[in-house]
């Protein structure tokens, strides 16, 4: 690092500390992992000194399923802002419309209303409480070790680790082991409003379920009049080869939750798409739920050009072959890694590196970094380090990220004292 980019470096930490989170600041310098974001373009990002090229195969939980300044997204925010602004979320709205019903041609199922939020966590809000208003029940059952974001209700439904230390215990919320059939039978029952999973809860260590499960989850939803709320943050628009990652178990849920990806990576946007029946619930009083920012009209156009770029054949077609390269990768690097791989969860681009211990995964993460990987282990399974390099990279690409996850396993062996 020149002196240029190291007193650079220095006055960002600084900054970010004394005015943003300390604790954020303290922790990445400890574990050797001082990047600032700086340049960005594709499916790269370098840091700010512009010492430090990674791949990001984080990607901020699909955000950049598109890549870093796709310029097609760039462009239509461009132009959306020749003539568009954040509109009123309290009048109708023609570029709300137009977005939503694009949503209502691909979604699963029947689910041709959408209500747009900012981030992931306020659509799960959004989904859970209409759920109980419209079920008029109080019970939630959700997965344990899974993640739905860090508001009201998506933090209840989430893992314990993040509301317990704000002292929130919200009643009615119920958390079962995933991929467990039987458990979710016992659990659901008469006053249940919604079950809630993720399609492949990343945060968890991405287990990918089995075949049935949803199918099984749906039967005991509609017996129990309960509503069948998948998570689609993660999973949605392309990330794991289908457009949506529930389209693999042939299930149509009563409420799809989207976000991350729908932004383009330039401009916040997430949808709560519903039924028909459920939208009745808003009929009669349309004002009960409102988000100033929600649907931005000046977004609207980005997600838009998302929804056409991911549901087109040949990119998913592009990402279902791209899964294959990683997939045949993965098994020649469990044979050269066999003390430390134990094989990769993997549903389509959606991708876990499963290890033999709780002590890989952090480690893991610092030694991608240290092969130009940006890659972060699951916070609830430390096992594992996710996998999720932007869907529009090449082969090439691939390829040369599984030699850099070589490296990478390489040295979290020496590290551990593992043998080759």
């Amino acid at each position: 690092m020149t002196q240029q980019g190291d007193a650079l470096k220095d006055r960002v930490f600084e900054q970010f500390s004394r005015h943003v989170s300390s604790g954020k600041a303290e922790f990445f310098r400890s574990v050797g992992i001082d990047f600032v974001f700086g340049k960005r373009q594709g499916p790269y990002v370098w840091d700010v000194s512009g010492d430090k090229k990674l791949i990001n195969c984080h990607c901020n939980g699909g955000v950049f399923n598109l890549g870093h300044a796709n310029p097609k997204m760039v462009g239509v925010l461009r132009d959306s802002l020749e003539s568009l602004d954040i509109g009123n979320h309290h009048l109708v709205s023609e570029q709300r419309a137009i977005l939503a019903s694009r949503l209502a041609r691909l979604a699963p199922g029947n689910l041709t209303h959408t209500v747009f939020g900012v981030g992931g966590g306020e659509a799960v809000d959004l989904a859970i409480k209409l759920a109980r208003g419209y079920t008029g029940r109080p019970k939630v059952v959700s997965a344990s070790g899974g993640y739905h974001g860090h508001t009201g209700l998506a933090l209840a439904a989430g893992d314990p680790q993040y509301r317990d230390p704000f002292g929130i215990s919200l009643p009615g919320f119920v958390q079962v082991p995933f991929n467990d059939a039987a458990a979710l039978e016992a659990a659901v029952d008469g006053h249940t409003a919604a079950l809630i999973f993720e399609t492949v809860p990343a945060t968890l260590g991405m287990p990918i379920p089995e075949k049935g499960f949803f199918g099984r989850a749906r039967e005991i939803c509609t017996r129990a009049g309960a509503l069948l709320i998948i998570d689609e943050i993660q999973t949605g628009l392309g990330r794991t080869g289908l457009l949506w990652g529930i389209e693999h178990y042939g299930v149509s849920p009563d409420i799809m939750v989207l976000g991350k990806g729908l932004s383009g990576g330039i401009y916040p946007m997430s949808a709560t798409c519903i039924t028909p029946e459920l939208e009745g619930f808003f009929h009669d009083r349309p004002f009960i739920h409102v988000s100033t920012f929600g649907g931005a009209e000046v977004g609207c156009p980005v997600a838009l050009a998302v929804l056409e770029e991911s549901s087109r054949p040949e990119f998913l077609a592009h990402v279902r072959s791209l899964a294959e390269v990683f997939a045949r990768g993965f098994e020649g690097l469990r044979e050269r890694h066999p003390e430390i791989l134990v094989g990769l969860r993997q549903l389509g681009l959606m991708m876990g590196i499963e290890m033999v211990s709780e002590h890989c995964g952090p480690l893991m993460s610092r030694a991608c970094y240290d092969n130009g990987l940006l890659s972060v282990y699951a916070n609830n399974d430390t096992r594992v380090s996710q996998l999720l390099p932007p869907l529009i990279i090449t082969e090439d690409l691939a390829r040369e990220i599984l030699e850099r996850v070589d490296k990478s396993l390489e040295d979290t062996k020496k590290f551990l004292g593992l043998g080759s």
